[in-house]
């Protein structure tokens, strides 16, 4: 690579720290939760404080409001730019300002919504998902400052954590502001915080609403048990039929995968049941690579089961039990195809005739990284020189289905998906953190990457 070199920006990313850290403790203290309520004006407060810390940076930014495809108001976005050369590459840098919930936090060792530096690690909630992908951006402009040679253009979302909504229709309605040559997702993450990555693929997702129907209302269990079975028993048998007995989703027409790119680098057994706080007892389910079946091969979760709770049960049969599937698909399958799939399998495999019906769910599709592209070399390089060791590519078993409605608006743009969780960053869970190590390396690493497109 040529352009300033990895010393001239260390130096700077250095003498930027405290302001990057400042951003962060600030960007935590708003409480940006989506959740509750993305009109609200603490989100209004949010996109404001961002839009404000990527002018100090030379974006010429503002905040817009969204409107959902109903025509009511939607969440509060930043927008922006800075133009450098028309015939430069464009960049678009994409990030969110909203955050999750925390439910609980006295199940957390600080303050949530204080940015606490300890051990190396700044903790509170948004840390990493996603003010460290706001505080990449930033410090990364900062340190090009008028050195930049690409055209910039922002967009850090209000509403990321509620699951875009309004995501489309503000893309249609601004679509001069989303052109771009190159998209740069910051809402994923490395290897380590001290291994980078590239996250090659996203696995697609759609929910079924299930309702299984034996009775035309509820009967005592002792005069009509046995010959037959509650509703709840038939679900467990239906959904236990989508399985073979190694545990692997077993149902014609959904399709599985290899990680794009090939495998570097198998994920570690023991680290993921211990990440996961499996039991001692439990087998992980399953074949093949632990990378392909947490990234690119389909997977099934019950995630909402409709029953009488155990207390205060009695001894009646239920007449019908709804469940609702959260299936991820692979990342080049459209779930719409998988749903049809599923639903097909379900019908076809009812319990001894008991009446089947769905509801079905919204898609969103997957997506796959071209992995020979020269953007993606160039990301490694600057990966490379950052962190002083090879990049271990991954895929992410999660979805972020605006990434596809991003290439079918723009199919012109390449997009590369990076950030700055690591695995001890616990997004969405108590104790969120983010290691400094890793941001600053990863700030380095967009600025490298942003200086060599320039070239």
């Amino acid at each position: 690579m040529t352009g300033l070199g990895l010393e001239e920006i260390q130096g700077r990313v250095g003498a930027d720290w405290a302001r990057i850290i400042d951003l962060l403790k600030g960007k935590i203290a708003l409480g940006s939760v989506s959740a509750k309520g993305i009109t609200g004006e603490h989100m209004r407060s949010s996109a404001e404080f961002v839009a404000e810390e990527l002018t100090k940076v030379g974006i010429d930014a503002r905040v817009v409001q969204s409107t959902n495809a109903d025509g009511t108001p939607g969440a509060f976005e930043v927008i922006g730019s800075r133009i450098v050369d028309e015939t430069a590459p464009t960049v678009l840098l994409y990030a969110h300002h909203d955050v999750q919930p925390v439910p609980d936090p006295t199940a957390w060792e600080t303050d949530p919504f204080t940015g606490v530096e300890r051990d190396g690690r700044l903790y509170g909630r948004g840390s990493a998902d996603d003010g460290g992908g706001i505080a990449i951006h930033s410090g990364a402009l900062h340190a090009l400052g008028d050195d930049l040679k690409v055209n910039i253009k922002v967009f850090i979302e209000g509403e990321e954590e509620m699951g875009s909504p309004s995501f489309i229709p503000f893309i249609e309605a601004h679509k001069e502001e989303f052109d771009s040559d190159l998209i740069i997702v910051a809402d994923s993450g490395n290897w380590s915080d001290r291994i980078p990555s590239l996250t090659t693929s996203l696995r697609g997702n759609t929910d079924l609403d299930v309702t299984v129907k034996v009775l035309e209302h509820p009967v005592h269990s002792g005069q009509f048990g046995g010959p037959i079975l509650d509703s709840n028993t038939l679900a467990a048998m239906l959904i236990a039929s989508m399985y073979n007995d190694k545990g692997e989703l077993a149902v014609p027409g959904i399709e599985g995968g290899q990680p794009v790119g090939g495998l570097q680098r198998d994920l570690d057994p023991d680290q993921v049941r211990k990440d996961a706080g499996v039991v001692d007892s439990y087998r992980l389910a399953g074949t093949d690579s632990l990378a392909s079946r947490l990234w690119t091969k389909p997977s099934a979760s019950i995630i909402g089961f409709d029953a009488h709770p155990v207390e205060g049960s009695f001894n009646v049969l239920a007449d019908q039990t709804r469940f609702r599937i959260s299936l991820r698909t692979a990342p080049t399958q459209r779930p719409e195809e998988a749903q049809k799939a599923l639903v097909d399998f379900l019908r076809s495999h009812a319990p001894l005739g008991a009446q089947v019906e769905f509801s079905c769910g919204e898609n969103g599709m997957g997506w796959a990284m071209d992995p020979d592209s020269q953007v993606v070399r160039n990301a490694e390089e600057a990966m490379r020189q950052a962190f002083g060791c090879d990049p271990v590519n991954k895929g992410e078993g999660g979805s972020i289905p605006f990434i596809p409605e991003l290439k079918r608006l723009f199919p012109k743009a390449q997009v590369l998906v990076t950030g700055p969780e690591d695995p001890k960053g616990n997004a969405h869970s108590p104790n969120e953190s983010i290691s400094l190590y890793g941001l600053e390396r990863n700030i380095v690493t967009e600025a490298l990457l942003l200086d060599s497109l320039g070239d």
